[in-house]
């Protein structure tokens, strides 16, 4: 802020808390002076207010009406400076509209836009996302996998089986319309849902020795799982009771 700007914002602050008002002509001046000095420095300029969400009036009101001290310039400053690194945390550096091969104005360029959003001038540009919250996937990215049918390319999926051969059986129990074995818990082994069984090996004593994974579930969990499609699909295919 300008020199005159510092005496508005010390005027209004004279208006909310009169233990601030100087009313000898020297001290007066001393005083905007040391809050010119603290606030309008042209290397670190706290702005009386921006386009977005920024004023010094609002900060020294709240100030005063919740500190029982009388104002200080660090009051202002300190709040400012808390703005400044809120909206530069939340900034992504766009691609600059300048050619790529300029290394001088490409730098130049991401500069001047931290610049303007860390003074409060720009909004911040934050990352594009491939989903949004209220609207589910993007239309873009739902075409897009359904033309492939699943995020995983068939080839590298295809290459992938030797090295998962339990998530491999499931997809291939699911593409052929069996139940989803993994989508319940196994009775046998207590594998959780979305987990491969695993095979026990009992030692002399009758005594667990240990795990192995299953590229196969257990014949139970088969039968469960058979059992809970069974249950959903009669229960979709009842008529709803008015």
């Amino acid at each position: 802020m300008d020199r005159r700007e510092t005496a508005a914002l010390l005027a209004y602050i004279g208006r909310l808390d009169p233990r601030t008002i100087r009313t000898d002509p020297g001290e007066a001046r001393d005083q905007l002076a040391q809050w010119h000095e603290l606030l309008g420095n042209e290397d670190d300029d706290v702005p009386m207010a921006t386009t977005h969400g920024w004023d010094a009036r609002v900060v020294a009101r709240r100030h005063i009406r919740t500190s029982s001290y009388p104002i200080l310039p660090a009051d202002v400053a300190r709040p400012w400076e808390k703005y400044r690194r809120d909206r530069l945390a939340r900034h992504s550096d766009p691609t600059p509209p300048v050619d790529p091969d300029d290394q001088a104005a490409w730098t130049a360029a991401l500069v001047a836009t931290r610049r303007a959003v860390a003074a409060g001038t720009a909004q911040p540009a934050q990352a594009r996302a491939i989903t949004t919250g209220r609207d589910g996937i993007d239309p873009k990215l739902k075409a897009r996998l359904r033309a492939i049918g699943s995020c995983i390319p068939p080839a590298a999926r295809a290459s992938l089986a030797p090295y998962r051969p339990a998530r491999a059986a499931r997809e291939a129990a699911v593409a052929q319309g069996l139940p989803d074995a993994l989508s319940v818990r196994c009775e046998w082994c207590l594998a959780q849902p979305g987990e491969p069984c695993r095979r026990r090996r009992i030692g002399p004593d009758d005594g667990a020795r240990g795990t192995t994974p299953r590229a196969t579930p257990h014949p139970g969990r088969l039968d469960l799982a058979a059992s809970q499609q069974a249950q959903q699909t009669e229960q979709a295919q009842q008529p709803a009771v008015a």
